[in-house]
């Protein structure tokens, strides 16, 4: 009762404020998500393979956010160039245009179909993408993003009975998110989340991220103990790791420019 009555008197927790505001650099204009962060202590502004993000506390005025991205137009330009440059994998995907899609380690040629559905599928040569005369650019995203789901899937169904018989139990279940840093992780219910950008990359690291987010179900630490659980089932895991602390970056940042409609 005495916790009940806490948690109806509590204050409540602070709400972080978020919209876009639009910049214009030297030769184009981008738009920057901007964060009203009541822990926010004073301005900043961040780039990463989402884009860039400036955080204001409260007390900030519009006008001063406006005044430090000004400030700060070449430093976002440069960092933002940097991203653009190497950390994609390939171009972004247009609508009915010539392009690429990565899928375990290969860019796939595109080829675009018109019909009453839309649908993709892939083989080891090229990807088919059906699309309906009056799809658009959002029914292409929410396409890319089932065909990604798909494909994860069916890795982890190929890989995954090979190493159940070691595990004391079975993951309760498997959720598929957009992570900006993890690649995966196990809940304590037992549910495991991997990260969708995996199936863009080599399937060696993929199955490997597997494996360690398995072992978790054995050790729920990063101990000798575990790493000696993954030793076990998956020899060359230190390779994979550095693979994906190499490219971790560039596999994400495709995947969300994949996924994001345009503005």
């Amino acid at each position: 009762m005495a916790s009940l009555l806490r948690r109806l008197i509590a204050s409540p927790a602070p709400v972080i404020q978020r919209d876009t505001v639009r910049l214009r650099l030297d030769d184009t204009e981008v738009e920057v998500l901007r964060v009203r962060d009541p822990r926010a202590r004073r301005l900043k502004l961040s780039v990463d393979e989402r884009g860039a993000r400036l955080t204001m506390p409260l007390r900030a005025s519009l006008v001063s956010g406006e005044r430090f991205l000004q400030a700060n137009r070449q430093w976002l330009q440069q960092q933002l160039a940097r991203f653009d440059g190497d950390g994609l994998l390939a171009p972004r995907l247009q609508l009915r245009e010539p392009g690429v899609l990565p899928l375990r380690g290969a860019l796939l040629p595109v080829e675009w179909q018109e019909g009453r559905f839309t649908r993709i599928e892939a083989d080891d040569a090229s990807v088919r993408i059906q699309l309906s005369a009056r799809a658009g650019e959002a029914a292409l995203r929410r396409a890319l993003r089932e065909f990604y789901e798909t494909q994860t899937r069916a890795d982890v169904g190929h890989w995954l009975p090979k190493y159940l018989p070691g595990l004391s139990r079975a993951p309760a279940r498997l959720r598929l998110k957009v992570m900006s840093s993890q690649w995966g992780s196990l809940a304590p219910d037992g549910s495991l989340a991997l990260d969708l950008a995996l199936v863009l990359g080599r399937s060696s690291a993929f199955e490997y991220v597997l494996v360690h987010e398995l072992c978790h179900l054995l050790q729920a630490n990063h101990s000798p103990a575990f790493w000696a659980e993954v030793g076990a089932r998956f020899p060359q895991w230190q390779r994979e790791r550095d693979y994906l602390r190499e490219e971790g970056r560039r596999l994400k940042g495709t995947l969300h420019q994949l996924l994001r409609e345009q503005g």
